[in-house]
């Protein structure tokens, strides 16, 4: 996000932030953190954005691209347009950390938050690394000395409060906040069912999406139908448009229907493409969010997309060259370039020299039969499905063809 390291949130209140395309959307008017229970730095899940009409509404961190000193940039200019509502083990940066009570860690002495500075993380992930307080000395205690503190040397216990979760569920969110998503799934299945609604409330959206893509169907419906309509349609973007239209083909026709009407148009277009086509076709079975680029791009650029790591490592394996537009469906498809051709190749140079026009592509009637023979024959993690007029559809990843060879009920078993 623009190569920017600490951020005060203070300094965010009132930027105006813009679409890519430099449309103006709206204000920053407070940013939303995820509580912990241990000491480790809360996750800066998203921004509240005000928008012209005095409209409040939550963008997540990931719409964000850049951040810098006079505006925020999103990486669309389409926004969830419902009201913002605060969730159980959501914080409000300005609304409720700032002037909270705080005690140092080392001295035990009392302190107000005066700020707090965002940081972002290998994974591209932003949290809460440091807090900026001043300590409470009497009637003076806001105008003692400012010290910047790492967020695990302030013990803040009015703060965590404000979660409103069970004890028990603040300690598994803890311990899930390390796991992988498909590990949280297998725990999931364990808990109770009060004690997985609980956990499932407290998750951000993104987390618990990458939850229930791992978990069995009937646990994804038990988990979607527990949720507020409004929140499993925001679920429902969150995951892989091939996950949400798998998971959505399980529901009856009217919550179906419900679902997809409260989801953005741009979010549930491609799904709605989708659930045209059988689960065990190579449509059903595809994303329809491959990697694609122009022919002219350099090599550099087709090898920053490969680096973005919301990109699984099948999808990765694979860069999708065709004309414009790059969207699927896309201009005509011109062939594929594997990442081992991308890395030995000068970075300057262009995505068109490179590309191998000689591999077929799958077609989007394929049966998952036809489509294991392709894997095989052609010894890929990643195909392209491609229409008759030759536009890019989406691509099968080997991870979603393993999915559906393995016998039913496998997570169950692979979990007993």
């Amino acid at each position: 996000m623009g190569g920017i390291g600490k951020i005060f949130v203070a300094q965010l209140l009132g930027l105006p932030v813009f679409g890519p395309d430099g449309e103006s959307i709206g204000k920053i008017r407070d940013v939303v953190a995820g509580l912990r229970v241990d000491r480790q730095p809360p996750r800066v899940l998203g921004m509240v954005v005000e928008l012209l009409t005095r409209r409040r509404i939550f963008v997540p961190m990931l719409r964000v691209t850049s951040i810098d000193s006079n505006a925020i940039t999103l990486a669309t200019g389409s926004v969830n347009m419902r009201h913002f509502h605060q969730r159980p083990n959501e914080v409000l940066v300005v609304g409720q950390l700032m002037d909270a009570r705080v005690e140092i860690v080392a001295s035990g002495t009392q302190a107000i938050v005066v700020d707090t500075a965002m940081e972002p993380t290998r994974t591209r992930d932003w949290v809460l690394g440091r807090v900026a307080i001043r300590e409470r000395t009497g009637r003076l205690a806001r105008r003692g000395p400012l010290q910047v503190l790492p967020w695990a040397e302030i013990r803040a216990p009015g703060i965590t409060e404000l979660a409103g979760q069970p004890q028990s569920a603040h300690r598994l969110l803890a311990v899930f906040d390390s796991m992988r998503a498909a590990d949280v799934a297998t725990a999931l299945q364990d808990l109770p069912a009060k004690r997985r609604y609980e956990v499932a409330d407290a998750l951000d959206d993104e987390r618990l999406a990458d939850v229930i893509e791992e978990l069995p169907e009937d646990d994804q419906k038990d988990l979607l139908t527990h949720l507020h309509e409004e929140r499993a349609a925001d679920i429902l973007e969150a995951m892989d448009p091939d996950d949400a239209a798998d998971l959505l083909a399980e529901l009856s026709e009217t919550y179906k229907d419900r679902l997809l009407e409260l989801m953005e148009p741009e979010e549930s277009e491609p799904v709605r493409r989708l659930m045209k086509y059988s689960f065990d076709t190579a449509g059903g079975l595809m994303t329809p969010e491959p990697i694609v680029v122009t022919p002219d791009a350099p090599i550099a650029e087709a090898l920053a997309r490969v680096r973005n790591p919301d990109n699984t490592p099948a999808l990765a394996s694979m860069v999708f060259v065709c004309r414009p537009p790059s969207a699927t469906p896309t201009g005509r498809y011109l062939g594929c370039v594997h990442i081992q051709r991308l890395l030995r190749e000068p970075p300057s140079d262009l995505v068109a020299g490179a590309v191998d026009k000689e591999l077929t592509s799958l077609r989007p009637t394929d049966s998952l039969l036809e489509v294991t023979r392709f894997f095989a024959t052609y010894n890929l993690v990643c195909a392209p499905v491609v229409d008759d007029e030759e536009h890019l559809l989406g691509a099968v990843t080997v991870d979603d063809v393993l999915d559906h060879l393995l016998p039913e009920g496998w997570r169950e078993r692979a979990n007993a």
